[in-house]
C-alpha cells in the first residue's frame, strides 16, 4: 500500500461526505417546499433524502478514520472528537468536528424520529443547513484540494443551488403565513 493512501482516503471521504451532505440538504428543500408534489414522488424524495444523509455519516466515519490511520499528520481520537485539540490548523479543524457533532444529533434524532416531540426533532434537523455551511468551511480552510478549480467550481455550485432552494423555501413559508394570516382575519 502506498504511504499517501490513508491520506487519500481521508480527503476522498471528505470530499464524498460534502456531496452527500449537499445532496441530503437539497432534497430535504425540495421536498419541504411545493416544489414536488405531493404524490409517490415525495415518498421516494423522502427515502433518498434519508438515505443519502446516513450515507454522509458514513463517509464522515472514512474521512475521521482515515485520518487517524494516516501517519502524515497526528490526529488521534481526542484530535478528531474533541475541538481545538488537535495542533494542526486548530480552528479548521474544530469547525469540522463541530459539523460532526452537528450531523450526529441529526442523524440520531433522524432515526429517533417517530419517538421523539416533532418539534425537537424539526428543531434538530434545521440545523442541516448550518451543518453544511460549517462542512463548507471546514472544508475549504482544513481541505487540502481548496484550489483545484473542479473543487472550487462544485463548491460554487453547490452553494448557490442550496441558497436558491433556501431561498424559495424562506419565501413559500411566508407566503403561507401571510395567506394564513388573512384568511384567519376573514374568519372572526
Amino acid at each position: 500500500m502506498s504511504g499517501q493512501f490513508w491520506w487519500y482516503l481521508a480527503r476522498s471521504g471528505g470530499i464524498v461526505a460534502w456531496i452527500l451532505l449537499a445532496s441530503s440538504v437539497a432534497l430535504g428543500l425540495l421536498q419541504a417546499g411545493k416544489l414536488i408534489g405531493r404524490a409517490s414522488g415525495r415518498s421516494w424524495v423522502a427515502d433518498t433524502h434519508q438515505f443519502l444523509g446516513s450515507l454522509a455519516t458514513v463517509f464522515v466515519g472514512v474521512h475521521l478514520l482515515a485520518l487517524v490511520a494516516d501517519s502524515y499528520v497526528y490526529f488521534g481520537w481526542s484530535e478528531i472528537l474533541v475541538p481545538f485539540a488537535s495542533d494542526w490548523k486548530p480552528g479548521p479543524v474544530a469547525i469540522g468536528i463541530v459539523g460532526f457533532w452537528l450531523l450526529v444529533a441529526i442523524e440520531i434524532t433522524s432515526l429517533a424520529k417517530r419517538h421523539l416531540p416533532r418539534t425537537l426533532w424539526r428543531t434538530v434537523h434545521h440545523l442541516s443547513l448550518p451543518l453544511f455551511v460549517v462542512a463548507t468551511v471546514h472544508g475549504f480552510l482544513a481541505g487540502t484540494d481548496t484550489s483545484a478549480p473542479l473543487y472550487v467550481g462544485a463548491a460554487a455550485a453547490c452553494l448557490l443551488a442550496l441558497f436558491v432552494l433556501a431561498l424559495r423555501r424562506v419565501v413559500e413559508q411566508r407566503s403561507r403565513s401571510a395567506n394564513y394570516g388573512v384568511r384567519h382575519a376573514s374568519n372572526l
